[in-house]
């Protein structure tokens, strides 16, 4: 710390009528009464927002509000016969802040939702409320309705998509050129 930030110290503290000296006496009894060896063992002793003061408060109170800290002090831990900790303040569960603008769906919704937008026609939207499936599942899906001879053109495109989307990953990973769609494909083929 410098010499001025030392003065400018000494000016609050002699402006709040009580001195380093006496800060320091009041501290060294309160942490003779509670048997502390360090000046941060009387923080627990001293409530401060619904628990016990943290540590780097009471440092900031020594700096900028000598004289309140050392009512506090004198309060709670010498003028107190028997001290007693204070219990500390619960921590709020990881994840606990609410979300309002999320909406829960259960699968039988989202679902029915989905069908509605396909019978709206909005099929744009649907594939984006759509869940990601794996090629497998899609494969598996697939094969069922076709065993129901029932013809679906959305899980036929899902199925494309899926083996577009994973013969491009690996021709990236290889490092080889990517093939042109299939759609491109199906012309250069057709053409006699």
């Amino acid at each position: 710390m410098s010499v001025m930030q030392e003065d400018k110290r000494e000016e609050q503290m002699r402006g709040g009528a009580i001195t380093l000296e006496s800060l320091e006496g009041t501290i060294n009894k309160a942490l003779k009464k509670i048997n502390g060896r360090k000046e941060n063992d009387i923080c627990k002793y001293l409530p401060f927002n619904g628990g016990y003061m943290h540590h780097f408060t009471l440092r900031k109170m020594k700096a900028e509000q000598p004289k309140k800290l050392s009512e506090l002090i004198d309060s709670y831990i010498i003028g107190n016969p028997s001290p007693k900790k204070v219990p500390h303040k619960p921590r709020k569960p990881r994840g606990s802040r609410k979300r309002p603008e999320l909406i829960t769906l259960t699968r039988d919704e989202l679902d029915r939702l989905l069908s509605t937008l396909r019978q709206a026609g909005d099929h744009e939207i649907a594939a984006r409320f759509s869940l990601k499936k794996s090629l497998n599942a899609i494969k598996k899906a697939l094969i069922q309705s076709i065993r129901q001879h029932k013809v679906d053109h959305e899980l036929w495109n899902a199925f494309s998509e899926a083996l577009k989307a994973q013969v491009d990953d690996s021709t990236k990973a290889l490092g080889a050129p990517a093939r042109p769609p299939a759609s491109a494909m199906v012309q250069i083929v057709s053409q006699p």
